[in-house]
């Protein structure tokens, strides 16, 4: 009797919990952040050319695009830099168009803390193998819901990086509990010419929007919308 019982109770959690993601995800495409205020922002940098990608990116979006959370894999050396430049790079643009009475350095000042850099375990190395990295997923995973649910951002934009995976679904973890619904903004890298990647898959079903960069992958996935190259 008490074994029925626990099954029945957890298959009523399941099913609520499905339900409830069923409906973050269908509500989403109604959901406007930042319509009454700035838009927080996680971004999520993957190495090489995903954070080239995602930068290029950040440059079409608007000041109201803050503050700008940064997630990057604790082995990642080279994004941090490339942040740091492109975040330099627009609190100079920012200060230039400010009243010359305001002093370089309080522009400075109020750029760096428009901006933080965060770092969680990376979900899978290149060429680590699938049974090892669902232990590695689950250890990004922990690291990721303290972070997602500190931070309550309106967006998470991600691009393909395994690091967004965990990050995202935190994200969808924060409106399943009632908590804030969280946009879910998907970017397929542009190396994805005929299919998705594995993260593109896994994400297809569950983003606000999803972007291709390849008029082949929007005929084969309705739901994608072609955004063009972005470099």
């Amino acid at each position: 009797m008490f074994l029925e019982a626990v099954v029945f109770s957890v298959s009523l959690l399941c099913l609520i919990f499905i339900t409830r993601l069923y409906v973050v995800v269908k509500t989403g495409s109604k959901h406007k952040p930042g319509s009454k205020g700035p838009v927080t922002v996680l971004v999520v940098a993957g190495s090489g050319g995903h954070t080239t990608e995602i930068l290029r990116l950040m440059e079409s979006l608007s000041a109201a695009y803050t503050p700008r959370h940064y997630v990057i894999a604790d082995t990642d050396r080279m994004s941090e830099e490339k942040i740091y430049a492109f975040e330099s790079s627009k609190g100079q643009s920012q200060s230039q168009s400010q009243s010359q009475s305001q002093s370089q350095s309080q522009s400075q000042s109020q750029s760096q803390s428009q901006f933080t850099i965060c770092r969680i375990p990376r979900s899978r190395e290149v060429h680590q193998s699938w049974s090892s990295s669902v232990v590695s997923t689950l250890k990004a995973l922990q690291h990721s819901l303290p972070l997602v649910f500190t931070l309550r951002p309106d967006m998470v934009l991600c691009n393909g990086p395994g690091t967004c995976v965990p990050l995202c679904a935190a994200g969808l973890l924060l409106g399943i509990l009632g908590i804030k619904r969280v946009l879910i903004v998907y970017v397929e890298s542009i190396c994805r010419v005929h299919s998705l990647s594995l993260t593109g898959r896994i994400l297809y079903p569950l983003s606000d929007y999803f972007f291709v960069q390849w008029s082949s992958l929007r005929d084969r996935y309705p739901k994608s919308i072609f955004l063009g190259r972005i470099v």
